[in-house]
């Protein structure tokens, strides 16, 4: 009987251990609004999910779900991920924005990061990377390497943060080619490769000889490769599989370091609400590889451009600019302030057509 006593308590003390040892175990989810495999947005999510399992080891323990509709899907996803203890919750894309609060607002001990939004709460961050940087490159590159003066531009929804991606990339393209004309078509999604192919094609179908893409899959690449003499550049991953043409670089989103940031932070309890928008500087924001498909003098303006946005000496909204309408934006030598560019919900000057609502 002793010994039968002697052996429960053994089995209870070896379980309170167990389950003290799983609590330290800081568990870290992720909601992706793609595949893994997309070969863009959420591959690089997904690279800085398995970054945080690297630096870490034994001491976390990831979980994630993909391809997650933005909406009441995504509510249920996060419940599912506080309730299964996650202690810190990735979530990664824009319209996961008003779900990431209701749900935080009843889970006030698990931390919350949201990309790309801007409302926060005493458990929610925020964070996004200034994306509008490479595109000032991008611009630069394909106003230099048209032939045909029409550049086509692949838009997902039209939110602030695709607004400035276009304008970035006009601006820049318009610099270098006055006669640069930009023909946006809206996918109205984050990922869909036939939807994107179909969009890359109008594109080409309509002159464009340059393409540039704010949605995430590989597949506007694709159709670029089969129409023949057109570039492309790649979007929040490198896509060098289609390098050295037609994709001649790329915007590479490295999370990364920011998710074992925050991770530790959480580790360490000194986690707090923040608003974080890093960029080429601060190596949130990478240009991949200029490949030889660009003249030499290109590229060498190209990574002239990028170090000046990198170091400060250059800020890729600087006046005298105006808005399509014809009204101030900047003036000469002004540049525009992050409260602008975080609501910006108008084209520059030259860009033809409307937003849509």
């Amino acid at each position: 009987m002793k010994f039968t006593t002697l052996m429960a308590s053994a089995a209870l003390a070896l379980g309170l251990a167990g389950g003290a040892y799983a609590q330290d175990k800081t568990k870290v989810g992720f909601v992706f609004v793609g595949p893994v495999g997309d070969g863009g947005w959420t591959y690089e999510h997904n690279q800085g999910r398995l970054a945080v399992e690297k630096e870490f080891g034994d001491a976390v323990e990831t979980v994630f779900v993909e391809s997650v509709a933005e909406g009441p899907d995504s509510e249920r996803v996060m419940t599912q991920m506080a309730l299964d203890g996650a202690d810190l919750i990735f979530t990664t894309s824009f319209g996961y924005m008003d779900p990431t609060i209701n749900i935080a607002a009843k889970f006030p001990d698990v931390k919350f990061e949201h990309a790309t939004g801007y409302k926060r709460a005493d458990n929610v961050s925020t964070y996004s990377a200034r994306f509008y940087e490479g595109r000032a490159i991008q611009g630069h590159i394909a106003g230099k390497m048209t032939k045909s003066n029409i550049i086509g531009y692949i838009g997902s929804f039209p939110i602030p943060e695709v607004i400035r991606g276009i304008n970035s990339a006009y601006i820049h393209a318009k610099k270098v080619n006055p006669d640069v004309e930009f023909k946006i078509v809206w996918a109205y999604t984050w990922f869909d490769p036939a939807k994107e192919a179909d969009a890359a094609k109008v594109l080409i179908e309509q002159g464009a000889d340059v393409v540039l893409q704010h949605t995430d899959s590989t597949a506007p690449q694709a159709a670029a490769q089969e129409a023949g003499d057109v570039i492309t550049f790649g979007q929040a991953s490198d896509m060098a599989q289609y390098a050295p043409k037609p994709r001649v670089s790329s915007i590479i989103d490295d999370w990364a370091p920011y998710y074992i940031a925050r991770t530790k932070a959480v580790m360490d309890g000194t986690w707090e609400s923040t608003d974080t928008w890093d960029g080429i500087g601060a190596g949130m924001v990478g240009i991949g590889e200029i490949t030889d498909a660009v003249p030499a003098d290109v590229k060498e303006e190209a990574l002239a451009l990028k170090a000046s946005i990198a170091d400060g000496s250059y800020h890729p909204f600087t006046g005298p600019l105006k808005k399509q309408d014809g009204s101030d934006f900047l003036a000469d030598g002004e540049t525009a302030d992050d409260g602008t560019l975080a609501g910006m919900n108008f084209y520059v000057e030259g860009i033809k057509g409307d937003i849509p609502n």
